[in-house]
């Protein structure tokens, strides 16, 4: 018993003598969003340790670690009003949980087949949650300058994202509604910041994979960014 007490000793203090120092970076990832990120003190741009996404009421909307600047382990993902929407192991690439979507959801699912009430479905699933999962697809899109007086009260865009069977970004554009009749659809392109989102689960017809459209009503705002309706 004493030997092993010994060893695990011994281990814990090589441990302590090769743990890596870090720092802590606070980055602004939206207007509403703060990131807070260890990162490692010889290189900052290598993240390393906990990370946290908040709000500004300091609520929660992603937590988990880097190792190496890769997401590994178990993170968790809530809405802004801090309801816990998914756990997603990310050593594992598996999904644990993913909270119930009702009719409140800013989200839509369209497959290109006739169901039928016998048909057994599963929606396409983005790691990170259905709300800070979806934010690169947000940030990426601003109006142009022609289009800056738009009446923000009378406007609302839809984000379409083509996920294929093999659960990869095919096809990203946004759909522009004003008044009654004002419809414009921009092209955005498919090769994202990072690679990982670019990834999806793809969604399921009884067992097998299918193409699924995801269509994301969002609200404009003044800087002619997207926010969450």
């Amino acid at each position: 018993m004493k030997i092993i007490t010994l060893f695990i000793t011994l281990l814990f203090y090589l441990n302590t003598g090769f743990a890596q120092e870090t720092v802590l970076r606070k980055h602004r990832l939206t207007d509403q969003i703060t990131e807070r990120i260890s990162v490692l003190k010889s290189d900052k741009s290598t993240r390393q340790g906990i990370y946290q996404a908040v709000t500004e009421k300091n609520i929660a909307v992603a937590s988990g670690s880097f190792d190496n600047d890769k997401k590994v382990g178990v993170w968790h993902f809530y809405d802004p009003q801090g309801r816990l929407l998914q756990n997603y192991d990310y050593t594992k690439k598996t999904l644990l949980f993913e909270a119930p979507e009702d009719t409140t959801s800013s989200l839509r699912y369209f497959v290109d087949k006739a169901l039928t009430d016998s048909d057994r479905t599963t929606k396409p699933v983005k790691a990170g949650g259905r709300y800070f999962g979806y934010l690169p697809y947000l940030k990426v899109f601003k109006l142009p300058n022609e289009l800056m007086g738009i009446s923000r009260t009378a406007s609302y865009a839809v984000i379409e994202l083509l996920v294929s069977p093999g659960g990869r970004l095919a096809d990203f554009k946004v759909h522009l509604f004003s008044g009654l009749n004002y419809h414009r659809v921009f092209a955005m392109s498919t090769d994202m910041p990072n690679e990982e989102d670019k990834i999806f689960i793809p969604a399921t017809v009884n067992g097998d994979p299918i193409g699924c459209r995801i269509m994301i009503r969002c609200l404009i705002d003044n800087e002619g960014g997207l926010e969450f309706n």
